[in-house]
């Protein structure tokens, strides 16, 4: 099927060619695939707040439901941590998660995941995509039901019996970005106890004319907010609340980096784990687990592979500097709602800005920033080719000390710091990353990535 490209994390495109048809060969394929691995059990069709959303999730239940099955459709649109929170917690034969996450309104996307509620791995979405035919549905009588279900009392009682405590004296400004986190994080936090402050909490298909992606520049009322209400924290999620960002006091949006190594910082004073995190994500979490005997574990790009590492050595949290993440206890999908009263229950205890101030004291500052250069698909493979045999032996006045190769070419320099070269998973780029000590040295490593790579594409 040339117009389906159902990959490791399902298949995205704009609505003139994700069509109804097409969205109904994918579920014939996960059908196919579930019966003959051998799963009888029922399963699950969630869906964002997109307009077309619901539609394509009611045609998945059809086809679904016309291959045997029973399916569960949930009450509204919902997130997609809940969906797969209630794969396991109902033990069902797994999910399709109607959604394009942070992409533009106009896009849309399905995903298979699988019965342990984890990101599905390469192996089982090839098997998927072996698998896409048209719908052959049995007859009428030997179909499955289909039944509308609650999807967020399980998963908010889950949550705050994993990380909930006492937020009366927190007050939070929460930003739903008009996605399906809004009724749910808000609504998490304030059954906490905290003071919640709300912001495009309305639902709309079109998010506000923008891309539902709680960056920085798309988070300027949050920021806004927090001094105008005198909150203590802000919280936002994407579209379809499975990543987040959060905002302080002093530092505004904060970069997901700083986020991760003070949540790590939090959970490792009363627990004890590794971490995991991706080639892209700071070595500040390897300074933070070092000071306490932990070890941290790197990964390529992408939560399946973080979500892999977290099952192989038990870690104690998991994320990635997009904003995903997850902990021990919960399942090993990312999870923005679940980490929004992480997050609270952290700056109850003491606030995030306070904590990254010791914590710069005790492991020194770290800046991290990116770059993308435009290069086609079809270019990716030559171009990083051609980039083994142009590496030089210094960048930006600083020796490499090694080249590692898990995602594209991460060069670490003798200081400590380093540049990453990977390509996109999901656009027509190339990603250049850096981290080192100060705003000054980022940049000049950002120049000498630019300078390295751009005249090869």
């Amino acid at each position: 099927m040339d117009q389906i490209a159902f990959g490791t994390d399902g298949w995205r495109a704009t609505l003139d060619t994700f069509t109804d048809d097409r969205v109904r060969i994918v579920g014939q394929a996960v059908s196919e695939y579930l019966s003959d691995e051998g799963y009888t059990d029922p399963v699950l069709v969630g869906y964002d707040a997109r307009e077309t959303s619901p539609g394509f999730a009611e045609s998945l239940a059809e086809v679904i439901s016309g291959n045997g099955f029973d399916v569960l459709l949930p009450e509204r649109d919902c997130p997609t941590p809940l969906v797969a929170y209630n794969i396991v917690e109902r033990g069902l034969s797994g999910a399709l998660m109607v959604t394009a996450s942070h992409n533009p309104p106009e896009y849309n996307g399905v995903k298979f995941i699988p019965s342990d509620g984890a990101p599905a791995l390469p192996e089982v979405t090839d098997s998927v995509a072996e698998r896409l035919a048209e719908p052959d549905l049995l007859p009428e009588s030997e179909r499955g039901t289909i039944e509308r279900v609650d999807l967020v009392s399980p998963h908010a009682d889950h949550a705050m019996d994993l990380v909930g405590s006492d937020l009366s004296e927190l007050t939070v400004v929460y930003d739903a970005m008009h996605g399906s986190g809004r009724g749910v994080t808000d609504a998490l936090l304030e059954s906490a106890g905290a003071e919640v402050v709300r912001l495009h909490c309305e639902r709309d298909p079109t998010f506000g004319g923008k891309s539902p992606e709680p960056s920085a520049e798309n988070l300027e009322a949050l920021a806004d907010a927090i001094d105008e209400h005198d909150a203590d924290l802000g919280v936002a999620n994407d579209g379809d609340a499975d990543r987040l960002a959060i905002a302080t006091p002093d530092r505004g949006v904060l970069d997901e980096n700083l986020f991760f190594a003070a949540v790590y910082d939090y959970l490792l004073e009363s627990d004890s784990g590794p971490a995991i995190r991706t080639v892209s994500t700071t070595f500040l979490i390897d300074r933070i687990a070092e000071a306490h005997g932990e070890e941290v574990f790197e990964t390529a790009v992408g939560f399946k592979w973080v979500a892999d590492g977290m099952r192989e050595h038990d870690a104690l949290m998991g994320g990635e500097e997009s904003g995903g993440f997850s902990i021990r206890g919960h399942v090993r999908e990312k999870d923005g709602v679940l980490m929004g009263l992480l997050a609270a229950s952290v700056a109850a205890e003491e606030p995030f800005d306070a904590r990254l101030d010791r914590i710069a004291e005790e492991h020194g500052d770290i800046v991290a920033d990116k770059i993308s250069i435009d290069c086609p698909d079809s270019e990716k493979s030559r171009v990083l080719s051609d980039l083994e045999g142009e590496l030089p032996e210094t960048v930006a006045g600083r020796e490499i000390a090694k080249v590692v190769t898990i995602d594209g070419f991460k060069l670490l320099l003798d200081d400590g710091s380093w540049l990453l070269v990977r390509p996109s998973g999901t656009e027509p780029k190339l990603r250049v990353y850096a981290e080192a000590g100060s705003e000054e040295a980022v940049s000049s490593l950002l120049e000498a990535g630019d300078a390295l790579v751009r005249p090869l594409v």
